[in-house]
């Protein structure tokens, strides 16, 4: 039996003072960009501006304090796809740091063979019987990292890594923008088919009333035709928000891993305008909240760990085996010194003409890294203008839900005038018609105006990087 073992480890050892040199690559710096002083949008009467503490930073569920919205958010978060392939993708990249890291170590192997045989006797005289022989191979293999290239390979891979945990964080905060957005939404479609049913039990009252009076000569027969067009004005709405509400409600069931279903949304404070004292923090503190900027500058460090490795392929590459052992023919000696064998391999490669591949690739990192440096400073830009388009809607939509309330007061007025006028007989139907028109129209955007405030406070929740915290 023979035993044969590769790379001794002095040869090993002699190497590793070598690994801590070089590293051809170039240090990560964090690129400039200046954060304006404070959020364009602010109203000081609204928010509180100028603050370390900001909206950002709090836990989704001391934001949405509605209990059947938390609830919903919960099992979003519990079991919707999207977060889990982001967290599968987590896991994907971690085992791919493990085999990159890898490279920057031995490789060690073991093995063995093994032959035995009884032959014929007519061959007996010519080659011994039974015949023995075999091996045993402990082998290993290193090429040291001189000029960084595994190291820039792993940096780059672990800077790959920290992108997709920001990338699910970022799905994370989505999802809880898009289950709010969604739950505010059908709440609103809920108060929009309630005064829509509120209105047809009027109007069914009118046509009943104008049927009376036409009945009697008192009116003609063009007012009752006209209450009837006001009455299935009415009940043709009804139907189109029923199949907005179960739409709506398949919607956020798929964003909670379900199938299609009901959904509770019961809660009457859902619309209930958000408050006037949210802070929002220094405009600074957003690079580091928002998961969009994080992910942005992790793939901005795999670019520079790039140039890096397109660097290092300029230089030598050195690899390092080597083999001894001992063996015999029989397991009596295979420990027998006569046995032993011990060789040594070192392979140096340098390129030296490859048609211009080496500088291609390097040119190739380096402009990709200029690129991801302009996404970069483009996502901080979109950072500020969410945030400032969210503080403008806020203090505009509050005052747009307070025009519109007064609207209705007024509308609802002017129907009350008109039908008392028409039931005296000195207005025509027609008035009726155009103020209750008025009305029903300005009640449904009232409820409009009071769901795009009520979004406000999801938005500039998102805008601030809010809602990925656990």
């Amino acid at each position: 039996m023979r035993f044969t073992l590769h790379a001794p480890l002095a040869m090993l050892v002699c190497a590793v003072g070598l690994l801590t040199g070089c590293n051809v690559g170039p240090k990560y710096q964090r690129p400039n960009y200046s954060a304006p002083p404070a959020f364009r949008g602010v109203d000081e009467t609204a928010v509180v501006s100028g603050e370390k503490n900001s909206l950002g930073d709090e836990k989704w569920a001391t934001v949405y304090r509605e209990p059947e919205l938390q609830q919903l958010i919960q099992k979003a978060l519990a079991n919707n796809y999207d977060v889990r392939i982001a967290a599968q993708h987590i896991l994907e990249q971690q085992a791919q740091v493990k085999i990159t890291r890898s490279q920057q170590f031995p490789a060690i192997t073991v093995g063995g063979t093994g032959i035995g045989a009884t032959l014929p006797s007519s061959l007996g005289t010519q080659i011994p019987s039974p015949l023995v022989d075999g091996s045993f191979n402990l082998s290993a293999a290193w090429t040291p990292d001189f000029w960084g290239l595994y190291r820039k390979q792993t940096e780059a891979a672990r800077a790959q890594l920290l992108a997709q945990t920001w990338a699910q964080r970022a799905v994370r905060l989505t999802l809880v923008q898009q289950v709010a957005t969604a739950y505010l939404q059908l709440r609103a479609l809920d108060t929009q088919l309630e005064i829509t049913k509120e209105t047809l039990k009027v109007r069914q009252d009118s046509v009943d009333l104008t049927k009376t009076l036409e009945s009697g000569g008192s009116v003609p027969l063009s007012d009752v035709r006209q209450a009837e067009q006001l009455l299935y004005a009415a009940t043709s709405e009804i139907p189109q928000l029923e199949q907005q509400i179960q739409q709506q409600e398949n919607t956020i069931a798929f964003l909670l891993g379900e199938n299609p279903g009901p959904i509770a949304h019961r809660d009457a404070n859902a619309l209930a305008p958000p408050p006037q004292d949210l802070p929002t923090g220094l405009p600074s503190q957003l690079l580091e909240r928002r998961p969009d900027i994080q992910q942005a500058e992790a793939a901005l460090v795999a670019a520079n760990a790039q140039i890096g490795i397109a660097r290092a392929q300029f230089f030598p590459n050195l690899s390092i085996s080597a083999s001894g052992g001992v063996g015999g023919d029989s397991l009596s000696s295979i420990f027998d010194p006569a046995g032993k064998t011990i060789y040594g391999i070192g392979t140096l490669t340098q390129p030296l003409f490859e048609g211009g591949k080496l500088r291609g690739q390097l040119q190739l990192s380096q402009e990709t890294q200029k690129e991801l440096v302009l996404s970069y400073q483009r996502t901080i830009a979109g950072a500020f203008r969410d945030v400032s388009n969210a503080l403008i809607a806020l203090n505009k939509q509050r005052a747009y839900r307070e025009q519109q309330e007064k609207l209705v007061e007024a509308a609802k007025d002017a129907t009350r005038l008109a039908r008392i006028r028409y039931q005296g007989g000195s207005a025509g139907y027609l008035e009726v018609l155009t103020t209750d028109s008025n009305l029903f129209a300005a009640q449904l955007n009232l409820v409009s105006a009071q769901q795009g405030e009520a979004l406000t406070l999801v938005q500039l929740y998102s805008a601030l990087g809010g809602g990925w915290q656990s």
